[in-house]
């Protein structure tokens, strides 16, 4: 029986024996599922976004696989369609704007509340059409923008319930959650397709290195902006992680939970029922 579904993640990769294939989430009415493609080589089969039909799966110890030639790619559907609402999407810029509003009421240092402002508005638009990650959270376009705004959303409810507010700087916090993967708009192509300056440099350095030189020519105190710049560096929390630095400061502790909490919520959001996530090292229970 032919099964509909609308592409929400796609990984290219390559057999041992030379042979492309592609990963593909997809989702429908049913839930999430991964399905493995044959004979898929890159640039062929549906982008994220459209839909796709599949006339045969088939299923082997957990795991469904199918070929190419059992596959039909559908086109990218508009919203009166049944699955467009399944395919994440960015926010809106009302949602955005509301959220840095309220974080800016817990700005108190003049010159980082500025840069907060400029910079948030600048950012809309190019993380609302960049993804966050090729495959393991929020891999969709807009997806940066999301996984940001998540983070501060977080931290938005955080902050007037932290046990020690005194001695946390709101600002640090913002600008490092604003910039933490600023990096991924020089990793990803829109279509989530690697970049050279992923393996180059990486994100955390991109990230660091361009908020360095903002907060250096805005004339933010060096300490003040080592303060700020820990925080972007240290913000997977584990040197077996990528981290160059682990994080000494609260501000950059706070960073690294909420950076977790918002990738590993979406993890859990996009694996179907009984699959193993790698991401969380446990299987998913629905």
């Amino acid at each position: 029986m032919a099964k509909e579904f609308i592409v929400i993640g796609r990984q290219d990769a390559t057999s041992r024996n030379g042979s492309p294939y592609v990963n593909l989430k997809c989702a429908n009415k049913s839930g999430v599922e991964n399905i493995c493609v044959w004979n898929t080589g890159k640039m062929q089969g549906p982008k994220v976004g459209q839909t796709v039909t599949f006339i045969n799966i088939k299923e082997f110890q957990g795991k469904k696989s199918a070929d190419s030639t059992d596959m039909i790619v559908g086109k990218f559907p508009e919203e009166d369609h049944p699955l467009y609402s399944f395919m994440p999407r960015p926010i809106k810029r009302a949602v955005w704007d509301e959220t840095m509003e309220k974080l800016l009421s817990y700005c108190k240092d003049e010159k980082l509340t500025d840069i907060i402002r400029n910079q948030a508005t600048q950012l809309f638009e190019p993380y609302s059409k960049k993804p966050a990650a090729t495959s393991v959270h929020h891999a969709f376009p807009g997806g940066l923008l999301n996984h940001t705004w998540q983070m501060l959303r977080l931290f938005e409810g955080l902050y007037p319930c932290y046990p020690y507010p005194e001695e946390i700087k709101a600002e640090r916090i913002i600008l490092a959650i604003l910039f933490h993967d600023w990096g991924k708009l020089c990793e990803y192509n829109t279509e989530g397709e690697n970049q050279e300056n992923r393996f180059l440099l990486g994100h955390i350095y991109m990230s660091a290195n361009y908020l360095n030189g903002i907060l250096r020519e805005a004339g933010v105190e060096k300490r003040e902006t080592n303060l700020i710049i820990h925080c972007v560096l240290a913000h997977h929390g584990e040197l077996e992680f990528g981290s160059p630095v682990l994080p000494c400061t609260p501000e950059a502790s706070l960073v690294n939970y909420i950076d977790n909490i918002s990738a590993k919520a979406d993890v859990y959001h996009t694996t179907g029922n009984l699959e193993k996530s790698f991401a969380l090292g446990t299987n998913v229970v629905k």
